[in-house]
């Protein structure tokens, strides 16, 4: 399947490209010289960059689900809410946190996250932010970022062919990926 060419009112991103832009924002990370001791990333959309941040860098990985995007199959903004709880595998969320989402829309979140932290993680000393994507909207500049995108671009990111797929729709859907005989 190809990517429909990307407009100022439009970014279509394909898996390729998805994966070279978080290694790039990797790579940003590890020239600035900044040491972390884990990642956390914003579920959903920071789960996919978050995995490959603590597997390159070899640090635990947390996980805090937020969720803004739920109407209208995920386009229409609402109220933050933030996840009572955070999971990981290795102690308590401490040290020096990189905080990972896959854009800066509003900046609420990140706002929001990162005092949420401060409030409710003593043994957090320092956290910055890494994001693909920075709109113009955004109230937040992260620490990293690769894209800036002052035309507030709706941004088409290739996992969400699945936010309208339903488990009876999975036949179907697979059948456009066989390749005739």
């Amino acid at each position: 399947m190809t990517t429909p060419p990307s407009t100022d009112n439009d970014l279509w991103v394909s898996w390729d490209e998805y994966h070279r832009l978080i290694e790039r924002l990797a790579l940003k990370v590890y020239e600035s010289g900044w040491k972390f001791d884990q990642v956390l990333c914003l579920a959903r959309g920071g789960v996919r960059p978050g995995d490959v941040f603590s597997r390159i860098f070899d640090v635990p990985l947390a996980i805090l689900s937020t969720s803004s995007y739920r109407e209208e199959a995920g386009t229409v903004r609402g109220d933050l809410d933030i996840a009572k709880y955070m999971t990981m595998t290795k102690g308590p969320l401490a040290g020096k946190i990189l905080l990972v989402d896959d854009l800066a829309d509003s900046g609420v979140t990140l706002d929001k996250v990162t005092r949420h932290l401060s409030e409710n993680f003593t043994g957090v000393t320092e956290v910055k932010s890494a994001v693909i994507w920075v709109k113009g909207t955004s109230s937040i500049r992260p620490d990293y970022f690769l894209e800036d995108l002052p035309h507030n671009p709706w941004i088409h990111q290739p996992f969400e062919d699945y936010d309208g797929l339903r488990p009876h729709q999975l036949s179907a859907w697979m059948k456009k990926f066989d390749k005739p005989a």
